[in-house]
């Protein structure tokens, strides 16, 4: 047809092309989505190898925890874009069907939409993946936030997600929206944590409000029946120490606890905060572990400009940092990671446990860095 076109010597041609996703493979002409992203596959039958881990996915705990949230509140709609599967929306469809709706690949619309649902008093989740969700941050600017509406924000695949690739991962979103005047932006360190945040972006009405949380399993935390209503902008202690804080938002949480009892193993009494809250910021918190601490790692699954950014901001303005506090922010580096895993990613950028022992014996100086490699 093409060449066709090419050759005819004619005019202008419109080609119409009418496209069938998996076309030639039986098994994905009969999915709807399965094979928009696939891990290693049988050929002749179609079968996915993926592992089955005992932890439940985060994308399972955020449906699970909505449904939970809409059976007690008629208010909460959900909207996605083109992707009720990988967002998790089917299921609360299938629970919901008349408070779920799927606006297609127009994320843009998805954002107003929801603007207009919350000013008519509704309770609207915009589910949309974190790389989706660029697409739409006019309409967050200016139908959400300079209005002040209670928009809910689900941003799902927050930070790298292995085989889907640099397109995919979400990388900016803390960034882009902690930006915005009174929006509130939070991060789930585990699947329990998720829970809340579901619970506690049902409840709030005084504005925005996002919670992102990464792609696959959950790290075997017990659940709550049901999410707690979280105080906005207080992180939690998990651990305490006297001489090194390792303070994380998001989905590094368990890596931050691997390098803290290998730091206390090198005599190094070390912090671990779960800041739960890029915006706000748990101010009292951070001025504590700046005080108390001679060094500070900020660890998170986003690029520069982000959490750790607006903490440096903080310490800086208020003089926490005029009495030497080492401070050292991990974020993804300035560059688009390609890698089969999400773990494969995360070594990669240097966000993994090694990295974060490294940074650590690095602010100490010389001999600290000697005595690791020793």
């Amino acid at each position: 047809m093409l060449k066709n076109v090419r050759d005819s010597g004619t005019g202008p041609i419109l080609v119409h092309v009418v496209t069938k996703k998996g076309k030639g493979y039986a098994p994905a002409e009969s999915s709807d989505d399965k094979y928009h992203g696939v891990s290693k596959f049988d050929v002749i039958t179609g079968a996915q190898s993926k592992s089955k881990g005992n932890a439940p996915s985060y994308t399972g705990v955020f449906a699970d925890s909505l449904i939970r949230e809409a059976e007690e509140d008629d208010r909460i709609v959900a909207v996605n874009a083109a992707m009720p599967a990988g967002t998790g929306l089917d299921k609360f469809g299938a629970r919901f069907p008349d408070r779920t709706f799927d606006v297609g690949i127009a994320e843009q619309h998805a954002v107003t939409f929801c603007a207009g649902l919350a000013s008519e008093g509704y309770r609207p989740f915009a589910a949309i993946y974190s790389t989706f969700l660029q697409r739409a941050y006019d309409q967050v600017v200016h139908d959400v936030a300079i209005q002040h509406l209670p928009v809910r924000f689900a941003i799902d695949r927050a930070g790298f997600v292995g085989a889907d690739g640099p397109t995919h991962a979400g990388s900016f979103d803390v960034a882009f929206l902690a930006s915005l005047p009174d929006m509130v932006v939070m991060a789930a360190g585990d699947e329990a944590e998720l829970k809340h945040m579901v619970r506690t972006a049902a409840a709030y009405d005084e504005g925005p409000i996002a919670f992102r949380y990464p792609r696959g399993n959950g790290v075997g935390v017990e659940m709550p029946a049901r999410g707690e209503i979280l105080e906005i902008g207080k992180g939690r202690i998990i651990k305490e120490g006297s001489k090194v804080a390792i303070l994380s938002l998001g989905s590094r949480l368990a890596d931050a606890m691997t390098a803290a009892r290998e730091l206390d193993g090198f005599g190094l009494s070390t912090t671990v905060v779960d800041a739960r809250f890029a915006k706000p910021i748990d101010t009292a918190l951070i001025a504590r572990l700046a005080r108390e601490h001679e060094v500070l790692v900020t660890i998170e699954e986003g690029a520069v400009g982000g959490f750790g950014s607006l903490v440096m901001q903080f310490l800086a303005m208020n003089g926490l940092l005029d009495g030497g506090l080492k401070i050292r922010p991990m974020v993804m580096p300035d560059r688009f990671i390609n890698h089969a895993s999400p773990e494969g990613m995360i070594r990669e950028a240097g966000l993994d446990t090694k990295a974060i022992v490294d940074t650590v014996f690095r602010a100490l100086g010389t001999e600290a860095s000697r005595q690791l490699q020793a």
